[in-house]
């Protein structure tokens, strides 16, 4: 099959899937959530958490008022409330209250957590930083909130339980398919 090779980066940060995340931030009374395909886990000790956020997007100015965000993974079955939280701006509408998004309480935080997500972060920023175009926030993991049904007992997510959302680009949602998994071991995998 035959490659094509561009000097221009052209979509490079668009080679999804990528796990879908809902970001969330408080200030002064105003919460936001939006979503977001590119972060990731950056340390296990301390635990820490990086999002790419847009400088002009309203949770990146909310997160840096407050020095706090929030992490949520919501299931594919809650698609369209992922695609609602990234097609619309806190600025202009209180997103909570248009779409109807149930909060729980945080306890290392005043971020609000999803009440349908099956896993969720309260991260507490220790950095931001400009890369190009975006700003990397990076936060210290403070609390973790988890559907025990949604892991197994070695703390991988039970796909018999959770259906995990990705994000394909250009607006396509997708998930996985269960029957899919494999297990391959690195340490049989890496002597081979």
């Amino acid at each position: 099959m035959a490659k094509t090779i561009s000097e221009d980066a052209g979509g490079f940060g668009y080679h999804f899937p990528r796990l879908v995340a809902i970001i969330t931030a408080q200030d002064k009374g105003r919460d936001n959530a939006m979503t977001a395909a590119w972060h990731q886990p950056i340390s296990f000790r301390p635990p820490i958490y990086a999002v790419s956020i847009h400088p002009k997007r309203f949770t990146y100015q909310l997160i840096v008022d407050s020095k706090e965000f929030g992490v949520n993974f919501l299931s594919f079955e809650q698609a369209e409330k992922a695609a609602s939280l990234g097609g619309s701006s806190g600025r202009e509408v209180d997103k909570f209250q248009r779409f109807n998004i149930g909060k729980e309480k945080s306890t290392k935080t005043t971020v609000p957590i999803l009440k349908d997500a099956y896993a969720a972060y309260e991260c507490k920023l220790i950095d931001d930083r400009e890369y190009g175009d975006h700003r990397l926030v990076v936060g210290e993991v403070a609390a973790v909130h988890w559907l025990n049904e949604a892991f197994d007992s070695d703390e991988v997510l039970n796909m018999d339980n959770i259906n995990p959302m990705l994000y394909l680009g250009h607006d396509i949602y997708l998930s996985t398919a269960k029957d899919t998994a494999r297990h391959l071991d690195r340490k049989v995998y890496g002597k081979r």
